[in-house]
């Protein structure tokens, strides 16, 4: 086998793989980055939110055309107006000018990026039978075939390399939709509802930006009825009077719609690595699945990815087992997820009435909880409602602290 063009194709532009393709080039090894739209960060799929822990875990300096708004912290509204707090400072993004932001301090750094470059296939190339050798990329773009020693896998939730080799579990999806609206007042925290009758199994938010904008949305389980739940929670509360607009990266002249796309939130593939092969962020189903935040692990999974795949390259072995360290590394430090899962699952468990008794039980801020706090949680909730004890609300309590992670932040 000849030489393979590049040290490393990442798949994607999103954050995971602009991540991924800084740090490679950083390191000093040869990268292709490919993205089948035409341009990056369009169209945005996410609420466009980023801790400052999780800014400084990922040793980012934000510039600040990418940043809409700096915020306190996370407001949680349960049914029957009750409101606790996360408080906690971050930012909401221009996801699309930081996705940009990103590829461009990674072609600053040496990579080259290609938009308009459709992946179809990927081809295993042996050196001898079953001694790896590297990739055979085919697709729709001008560079195509590329090769390559190393693939990062950072195509989002669809996993191309997974659906191609099937090296890996199906993931769960839940349905996020919301729209950009204006004149909505704000006090420098995101909010989050947790109101079954408007997101039955997920939640809405209203996610302040600059300018009186804000991204107004919600997941759930329930993709048919998605866009009525949420005209429904904007027609029956204090936003019924403001207006909707497009985004200032959707085309003038569009008419005004909703936008969003599909999140993982079961929890990691079973399964992220192959011969000469990574997968990353959503892709490899890396988002938190109690409030479905992708962003922070997508960049750190990038970062670990290019760690991995620089000592492969410098050693010369690229096999599935020589990978193996990359998913000691994200297992270490990721949510855990199938506790958050636990806790999430009783939390669908619940009525209006009991989300609201459990969420009159805890603290008014919930950042920082000790030991001590979260026993007195359980104490007033076996007190006020002893029922709630066997649909483990203790477990949900738990999850709003995994989730949170100390690395990530909210």
């Amino acid at each position: 086998m000849g030489e393979a063009n590049w040290d490393v194709v990442v798949i994607g532009a999103g954050p995971g793989g602009g991540s991924a393709a800084l740090h490679c080039a950083r390191l000093g090894l040869r990268t292709l980055v490919l993205e089948d739209h035409a341009e990056i960060g369009t169209p945005v799929h996410c609420g466009e939110c980023l801790s400052e822990v999780a800014v400084q875990n990922l040793d980012l300096e934000l510039p600040d055309e990418v940043i809409s708004l700096h915020v306190k912290g996370i407001r949680v509204l349960f049914p029957n107006e009750v409101e606790k707090k996360l408080t906690e400072p971050g930012y909401v993004l221009e996801k699309h000018l930081f996705e940009r932001w990103l590829i461009d301090e990674s072609v600053k750094e040496g990579a080259v990026f290609k938009h308009s470059h459709k992946v179809k296939g990927l081809n295993k190339k042996f050196k001898l039978e079953n001694q790896f050798s590297n990739w055979e990329i085919v697709g729709e773009g001008e560079l195509f075939p590329i090769t390559t020693k190393m693939v990062i896998d950072a195509s989002g939730v669809a996993g191309i390399s997974s659906k191609l080799l099937q090296n890996s579990n199906q993931i769960e999806v839940i349905a996020g939709f919301q729209y950009e609206m204006i004149e909505v007042e704000n006090d420098g925290y995101l909010d989050f509802y947790i109101w079954p009758k408007y997101a039955p199994h997920g939640y809405v938010w209203m996610i302040p930006k600059n300018k009186g904008r804000a991204n107004v949305g919600l997941v759930t389980t329930e993709k048919k009825g998605a866009i009525k739940f949420l005209d429904s929670f904007i027609s029956d509360t204090y936003l019924q009077n403001n207006e909707k607009i497009n985004p200032p990266w959707r085309m003038e002249g569009k008419k005004i719609k909703p936008f969003g796309g599909t999140i993982p939130i079961s929890g990691p593939r079973n399964n992220t690595i192959d011969d000469g092969l990574i997968m990353i962020g959503d892709a490899a189903g890396f988002t938190s699945p109690l409030f479905e935040g992708g962003s922070h692990l997508a960049m750190k999974s990038g970062k670990y990815a290019a760690e991995v795949a620089k000592k492969s390259i410098e050693n010369g072995k690229y096999s599935k087992t020589d990978l193996k360290v990359y998913e000691k590394l994200w297992k270490s430090e990721f949510p855990p997820y199938h506790k958050i899962l636990k806790g999430k699952t009783a939390l669908y468990d619940l009525s209006d009435e009991e989300l609201a008794i459990m969420a009159s039980c805890m603290p008014d801020e919930m950042n920082g909880m000790s030991i001590f706090t979260k026993i007195g949680v359980g104490l007033k909730i076996l007190i006020k409602k002893p029922s709630l004890m066997k649909k483990k609300a203790i477990s949900v309590l738990l999850s709003f602290g995994y989730s949170r992670a100390k690395y990530y932040g909210w």
